[in-house]
């Protein structure tokens, strides 16, 4: 079902409208001539589920820049 497919797409992207952004530049991109859209939206979201995030090493050091400026201000 689509809902599991996007829970686990969650686990990566916490926001669900970015998610959705996501998902809909892929389909774009992914989507053969003559195939269901349905079925490119429900591949693209098992292939967020089951990626890696490229940004994960990168996340906490960004996190931890905007919580020093915050204190600082």
């Amino acid at each position: 079902m689509r809902s599991d497919l996007i829970f686990g797409a969650l686990t990566h992207v916490t926001n669900r409208y970015e998610l959705c952004q996501l998902a809909s530049k892929a389909t774009r991109k992914l989507h053969k001539p003559n195939t269901r859209l349905q079925d490119t939206t429900n591949e693209v979201l098992d292939r967020f589920k089951d990626t890696i995030p490229k940004d994960e090493t990168e996340t906490p050091a960004a996190q931890n820049v905007t919580l020093q400026e915050r204190r600082a201000a």
